[in-house]
């Protein structure tokens, strides 16, 4: 949620440092690109961001939602929606490299038990996705990125249209 007159960014959902330190990885690639992606750099003074992630009493850490917290960054301050449809994990740097992660499998299935057939995923992981059944290959498609832009592009088709070239890192 976007907090006026807030200041900061508030993590709640018993998340361990390592999803901590993700989350501000991916506000300061926001904030550092926001003229790139259109978004009004005055939001930032102006407020504050409080990103729940549920299931409270269940821990949650690592670097897998860097993209995911990416997205719903760029969501709130662009006003404009991630799609419904789309699953995505990956690390991401400040330079805005998407990284690997593990679990590419359970992520995997987790996702497709749930319904969703689109999936945002590293290109480094692609080697993992033979480790899945045929039958779930087949049924899901697997957007495999290298940067931040694309996950938005992919996430935000609305946002896609604002992206520009990602600059040299």
């Amino acid at each position: 949620a976007l907090l006026p007159d807030g200041r900061g960014l508030t993590l709640t959902g018993h998340l361990g440092e390592v999803m901590r330190e993700s989350a501000k990885a991916a506000q300061s690639y926001i904030w550092s690109h926001a003229d790139d992606f259109g978004i009004d750099r005055a939001l930032f003074r102006r407020s504050g961001v409080h990103i729940h992630v549920p299931a409270g009493a269940v821990p949650k850490d690592g670097p897998s939602a860097g993209i995911t917290m990416a997205a719903v960054l760029a969501s709130l301050y662009s006003k404009l929606a991630v799609r419904s449809d789309t699953a995505m994990t990956g690390e991401i740097t400040l330079a805005g490299l998407v990284l690997p992660v593990g679990g590419i499998k359970e992520k995997v299935l987790a996702a497709h038990r749930a319904g969703i057939r689109r999936i945002i995923l590293p290109k480094d992981n692609a080697k993992d996705l033979r480790e899945l059944p045929g039958h779930v290959r087949a049924e899901m498609t697997f957007i495999l990125v290298e940067r931040v832009e694309e996950v938005l592009a992919e996430a935000i088709p609305e946002l896609a249209g604002r992206i520009l070239v990602a600059r040299p890192a």
